[in-house]
């Protein structure tokens, strides 16, 4: 389940170009298994970055799993946690077998 939520994140890496960066930004949208992040990093499919929850401290690897539109000079970028961590953005998910009641 997608969940709207802003959490505030830095985001430390290598670009296309092999350069450092480490960038202040925010949670679009979180699931347990990742996020999806607007990144002004140039990053590629595949490429692992490190993610630390601002609010927590925790840090996990993550792996850039989409690159979608780019608005303001920053891309929705889709990250997937290497390791599941359900907890990461401290908000309790619904079980994956959890339906909405019709009315």
């Amino acid at each position: 389940m997608r969940v709207l939520l802003s959490v505030p994140i830095h985001v430390i890496g290598r670009d296309k170009e092999s350069a450092d960066f480490v960038e202040e930004t925010r949670t679009l949208v979180v699931n347990a298994h990742g996020a999806l992040i607007s990144l002004a990093a140039r990053v590629a499919p595949g490429q692992q970055v490190t993610v630390s929850n601002k609010s927590t401290n925790k840090s996990l690897e993550c792996r850039i799993v989409h690159l979608g539109n780019a608005a303001a000079g920053k891309v929705q970028t889709g990250i997937e946690f290497v390791e599941p961590c359900g907890s990461f953005w401290q908000i309790d998910f619904p079980p994956d077998d959890w339906v909405t009641p019709e009315d």
